[in-house]
């Protein structure tokens, strides 16, 4: 696809992006070399609709990239110790994103074990966010990239992924409405990451 066909994909409202983002590969090229994941795990957050997402109250610095236009890079910063990478998406404005929870190393394998290390499990190199990001190299110094610009991060869509094998359920750690199916993996692939409720969910909105 073109990268104008691409965005127009990604501008869809968050669940619909959802699904053609399943199967699509991410690429970050850095002088250490490159490396491709194929992306089979990920959550959607839909701003002021969503108090799990960081936009739920509206743009702030670090937010303001979710509010659009799609297809660009929000990155945060976990807990005060891993990056964690989305992929924003719908209409300007909406500030929903698609977050990157894990992916299948299609290119630079040898670069994510220096990366990651020699002894790590092969299903745990790109399992959950923190992970997939140390995979990649990406740090808040790729944040607002326009991943469909043909630079150093970038993102190509792929075929879709056949309905049959997309699987949907509550996402991962979260504490406000947790009880949304708003999870979405590719069926089989071992390096989508187990669920795993946060003690302190709750649904009610703040």
């Amino acid at each position: 696809m073109a990268a104008s066909a691409d965005r127009a994909v990604l501008a869809a409202p968050v669940l619909d992006a959802a699904a053609s983002l399943l199967g699509a590969r991410l690429t970050h090229v850095t002088p250490e070399g490159a490396v491709t994941l194929r992306i089979t795990e990920l959550e959607a957050y839909a701003g002021p609709q969503d108090p799990a997402s960081h936009a739920f109250r509206g743009p702030t610095p670090r937010t303001e990239v979710m509010f659009g236009p799609a297809g660009h890079l929000y990155v945060y910063r976990s807990h005060g110790l891993h990056w964690c990478a989305n992929v924003v998406t719908g209409p300007d404005g909406e500030a929903s994103a698609l977050l990157l929870r894990a992916g299948a190393v299609e290119d630079g394998h040898d670069l994510v074990r220096v990366r990651r290390g020699p002894r790590i499990p092969e299903r745990d190199l790109t399992r959950g966010p923190g992970r997939l990001c140390q995979a990649l190299g990406i740090t808040a110094e790729v944040a607002g990239t326009d991943l469909l610009a043909g630079g150093p991060v970038r993102l190509e869509l792929a075929a879709p992924v056949a309905p049959s094998r997309i699987r949907t359920g509550p996402r991962v750690g979260v504490s406000r409405a947790a009880d949304r199916p708003w999870r979405f993996w590719i069926d089989g692939e071992p390096s989508v990451s187990a669920y795993r409720a946060s003690p302190r969910r709750r649904e009610a909105a703040p």
